[in-house]
């Protein structure tokens, strides 16, 4: 049996709430730009699904509107 089996599940959204009450003051320089850039990254990754989710609702109303 897997160990994570055994973990509740996180809830959706927990992850990124948890991460905007992180105290930011206690980060340097460095560990910001990290962070900036790996939030930049995640919006690039967002943006595709909701590209790919839009076009497929596009083409079911387009399919179903016939």
């Amino acid at each position: 049996m897997d160990t994570d089996d055994l973990e509740p599940r996180k809830r959706r959204g927990e992850a990124l709430a948890a991460l905007a009450r992180e105290d930011l003051t206690l980060l340097g320089i460095e560990e910001l730009e990290e962070r900036i850039s790996a939030l930049e990254s995640e919006i690039v990754r967002i943006r595709t699904q909701l590209e790919k989710k839009r076009g497929s609702r596009t083409a079911a109303e387009a399919l179903f509107k016939k």
